[in-house]
C-alpha cells in the first residue's frame, strides 16, 4: 500500500476482508488543526467487497488526548465510535451523501485518513470536562479553577432584577 491508511483494491477478490489500522500522535499531527495532538487508537476495518460497491464497517476504539473546556488542561478522552461507509465503483455521481463515496473503477486503492478524522471528531462530546472525583469535586487543575473563580464577573444587580415574564413562566412550570 502507498498510504498508511488505505486499503488495497486491485487484486481483491470479492468477499468479506479485515483490516487494522494504528491511530498514533503522527496521524494527528497531519491535520495542521486538530484539537487533538495525540492519541492511541486502533480502527478495524470490515469490508464486503463486490463487483458494483464496497461495503466498510469502520470500528474505532482507544483514547485521544484533548484540551479540557473548564481548566485547558490535558485530559484523556475514551472513544469508541463504529461507522458504517459505502463506496460505489464506477462512473462518479454527485456525492450529496457524506456517507456514500464513489471511486472509479479502475483505482487502485481507497484513502480513509480523513474518513478516520472525521469518526473520531464526531464521536467526542460537544464538552469535554474532566470528570468529578469519588467526593463529586471537579478533577480539573485546581489553580486554574482557583484563577477563574477570581476573574468571575457578575454585573450589578444580576441577582436582585428578574425578567417578569420569565417568573410568570416559572409559575406555570411549577404548577405543572
Amino acid at each position: 500500500m502507498s498510504g498508511l491508511y488505505n486499503l488495497p483494491l486491485s487484486g481483491m477478490k470479492e468477499g468479506r476482508h479485515t483490516f487494522d489500522f494504528e491511530i498514533g500522535k503522527e496521524f494527528f499531527e497531519e491535520f495542521e488543526e486538530s484539537e487533538i495532538k495525540e492519541g492511541s487508537l486502533k480502527a478495524y476495518i470490515e469490508m464486503d467487497k463486490r463487483s458494483t460497491h464496497l461495503d466498510l464497517l469502520v470500528r474505532i476504539t482507544g483514547t485521544v488526548m484533548v484540551s479540557c473546556d473548564r481548566c485547558l488542561g490535558m485530559l484523556a478522552w475514551p472513544l469508541d465510535c463504529e461507522n458504517r461507509l459505502l463506496v460505489r465503483l464506477g462512473k462518479i455521481i454527485s456525492e450529496d451523501d457524506p456517507d456514500i463515496i464513489s471511486l472509479p473503477s479502475d483505482e487502485h486503492e481507497l484513502e480513509l485518513k480523513q474518513h478516520f478524522y472525521e469518526y473520531i471528531y464526531l464521536a467526542l462530546p460537544i464538552k469535554r470536562v474532566h470528570p468529578a472525583d469519588k467526593n463529586g469535586k471537579s478533577s480539573c487543575d485546581p489553580v486554574m479553577l482557583k484563577k477563574l473563580n477570581e476573574l468571575l464577573v457578575e454585573e450589578e444587580g444580576e441577582e436582585k432584577q428578574s425578567d417578569p415574564r420569565w417568573d410568570e413562566l416559572k409559575k406555570l412550570k411549577n404548577e405543572n
